[in-house]
């Protein structure tokens, strides 16, 4: 706030230093004073000029110093393997786009004062240079296709499909809280479906599948570190998005389009508190998409344990399906029903076939 408080000032002095010119030079010109109305544009250019050399130096100072302040906050720690990718891509593309446009800057800044009006002066005519063109032209472009081969390898090693020990956690936004369902000892989610979704089975599993029958669903994300996981994203109602900026995480919710992202931990919650000092610390997956008046609710603790203790903590959470026996006896209500009526329907045909 501090920060933008001082832009904005610096800003507003340069906005009345330069009104206060151009009323001066105005005034005179209204006067009639034709020799005193040059001399005030001569003056009034000659300070514009020295305004944009000050605006270059102490807007460049200024930016370096912000930069370097939020150096931590722009910079969260990494906690995947596949964020160094990122951050490597992110770093090199700034680094590139960066020295352009301070270069640009400069130049253009300095030209103003360097090229302001003289009335001795008068244009250079230069019309065309074909070498010149191909140069500028060429330059950029070889730079963003490596840039934009660069990003696509990355993108590609990150979208590839998960290594077969992935730990498979479904993830699934409504308004406004996140949800989770892990896989039981078999390692296979049940189906879900959103007919099915009521006030108690709110994932909609369909318990006709036997996989369902060991699914969980905690009230916090653990996951163990050095182990891929995988993480099958759905939404319920709108769009979401689910943001994990440690581990620089980020991927749409859709209504009816399952999205996917997977990745490898490599730092525990506790790891992470002990670099950042902060004994508090938690992961947390957000919501980057503006979802609704609640969005600022969706929020989900994620926990990094080691392997050893992850296996403790999966010991202990409560199956669902033994939890809420009145979910699955629904199911098995209506699979009686359908049997008994296939049952009949066959007695009859055997009955009709008989007669015949």
């Amino acid at each position: 706030m501090i920060t933008f408080a001082i832009g904005l000032s610096i800003v507003l002095l340069f906005v009345i230093l330069f009104l206060l010119f151009r009323i001066g030079t105005l005034a005179s010109i209204f006067r009639g004073s034709s020799q005193r109305a040059v001399g005030t544009t001569r003056t009034s250019n000659r300070v514009n000029s020295v305004l944009f050399l000050l605006f270059l130096i102490v807007g460049g100072a200024a930016f370096a110093w912000s930069f370097a302040d939020s150096w931590d906050t722009m910079n969260l720690p990494l906690a995947s393997v596949h964020g160094e990718w990122t951050d490597d891509l992110f770093w090199t593309t700034m680094i590139v786009i960066g020295v352009v446009f301070v270069i640009t800057q400069i130049l253009l800044f300095y030209y103003s004062y360097k090229y302001q009006h003289q009335d001795e002066k008068r244009a250079y005519y230069y019309p065309h240079n074909n070498k010149l063109e191909i140069v500028w032209t060429m330059i950029p472009a070889v730079v963003m296709a490596l840039l934009v081969f660069g990003g696509w390898k990355t993108w590609t090693k990150i979208t590839s499909a998960a290594p077969e020990d992935a730990v498979v956690i479904e993830v699934m936004g409504k308004q406004f809280n996140w949800m989770v369902r892990y896989p039981g000892a078999d390692g296979q989610l049940g189906v879900a479906k959103h007919t099915l979704i009521d006030a108690t089975n709110e994932f909609g599993i369909d318990f006709s599948d036997p996989a369902a029958m060991d699914d969980f669903m905690p009230m916090e994300i653990h996951v163990p570190k050095g182990q891929p996981v995988l993480f099958k994203i759905r939404s319920r109602d709108v769009i979401h998005s689910v943001f994990l900026p440690h581990f620089r995480v980020k991927m749409d919710a859709v209504p009816g389009m399952p999205t996917k992202f997977w990745f490898v931990p490599s730092k525990t919650t506790d790891e992470m508190r002990s670099e950042t000092g902060n004994p508090d610390f938690k992961y947390e997956l957000a919501c980057t998409e503006i979802c609704g008046r609640g969005h600022f609710a969706m929020r989900f603790i994620l926990v990094v344990d080691e392997p050893e203790d992850y296996q403790a903590w999966l010991a202990k959470q409560p199956i669902f399906a033994e939890q809420n026996p009145e979910v699955v006896a629904k199911f098995s209500s209506s699979f009686s029903q359908q049997a008994v009526a296939e049952n009949k329907t066959g007695e009859t045909a055997a009955e009709v076939k008989s007669e015949l």
